[in-house]
């Protein structure tokens, strides 16, 4: 994968978000915090958008994204000791479910920030 500027921005606003606040708050602490910072970053982000599921090409229900970023990226927050393999399936779920070509884990529950970045196969990217 190419260096992508987007997601280098979104992952510097987390840390600026971890380095205040460090770890221990809840999780919709941080996510108040992350939106501040992306638009004080000058990046278009939606918060807590309800996204459509599909199966066979029907609506089977809706799931809730931590955020939409400018309308190509899906970013889903957690505040936890550390990340399980089960957060990194709900992403990865979440990326291809919602049509994204990429996605973010982000943890802010770490004594580290932690993110992984997770790629739908359906792109070439």
């Amino acid at each position: 994968m190419q260096f992508d500027p987007l997601t280098y921005k979104v992952i510097g606003c987390a840390m600026k978000v971890h380095q205040v606040l460090g770890n221990g708050f809840q999780e919709a602490i941080y996510q108040k915090c992350l939106e501040i910072e992306l638009n004080k970053a000058g990046i278009v982000n939606q918060r807590e958008i309800y996204q459509d599921i599909y199966y066979d090409g029907q609506i089977v229900g809706t799931r809730r994204a931590d955020f939409i970023i400018e309308g190509r990226m899906v970013v889903e927050l957690k505040a936890t000791i550390e990340l399980l393999p089960v957060h990194l399936a709900q992403a990865k779920n979440y990326v291809v479910a919602y049509d994204f070509p990429i996605g973010l884990l982000i943890n802010f529950g770490a004594m580290k920030l932690e993110h992984k970045l997770i790629f739908n196969p359906k792109y070439k990217i």
